[in-house]
Parts: structure tokens; C-alpha cells; sequence
């Protein structure tokens, strides 16, 4: 059986950490306001970067949002394709992951 306590705790940190960064991010993008277009640009490619990380910081946060529905729901820690349980080694790196490792392979 696996301690949900503990990988709630690591989940709820980490997504308290990515909506604190994305916050960041958003209020970086909204402060450029050069007149330069030197400077535009430069900011521009900047953006670009942080657009990109904010994206994946979402979707970070929508597997661990999935992960603690499950736990809410008794499933954690349990493959949702074959039902068999998620070896802590694997959530110990990847704790939201939905899969085990065999079916995590499978999928690519």
C-alpha cells in the first residue's frame, strides 16, 4: 500500500511551486512595455521562453490536480490501464504518473 500522505505532500508543494512560478511568468509578460525595437525583440524572444515554460508548468499542474483526484478517490498509486499497483520507485520520481512502468513503456 502506498503512503499517500507522503506523495500528497510532495504533489501540493509542487503544485503550490509551479503556480507561484506561473505567476512570476505572467507578471513578467505583462511589465514589457519598450519602445525600442531592439529591445521589443530581444524582450520578445524572452517572452517566447517563458511562454513555453509556462505551458508546461500547466500541464504539470493538470497531472498532479489528476494525481490527487485519485488519491481522493482511493485510486493512487494504482496503473489506471492495468490496475496493478505503481512501484514506489517509479512515484518516488514521478508522482502523478497514472501508469506503471510496463504500461508507461507501452504508451512511449
Amino acid at each position: 500500500m502506498v503512503n499517500t500522505a507522503k506523495y500528497r505532500a510532495i504533489l501540493e508543494s509542487r503544485r503550490d511551486e509551479l503556480e507561484e512560478r506561473l505567476r512570476e511568468i505572467d507578471e513578467t509578460l505583462d511589465s514589457h512595455q519598450s519602445k525600442d525595437w531592439e529591445e521589443l525583440a530581444t524582450e520578445r524572444e524572452g517572452d517566447e521562453v517563458l511562454e513555453s515554460m509556462g505551458t508546461s508548468g500547466k500541464a504539470e499542474i493538470a497531472k498532479i490536480q489528476a494525481a490527487l483526484q485519485r488519491m481522493d478517490e482511493g485510486e493512487f498509486g494504482y496503473c489506471v490501464s492495468c490496475g496493478e499497483e505503481i512501484a514506489e520507485e517509479r512515484l518516488d520520481v514521478v508522482p502523478y504518473t497514472p501508469f506503471c512502468r510496463d504500461c508507461a513503456e507501452k504508451r512511449g
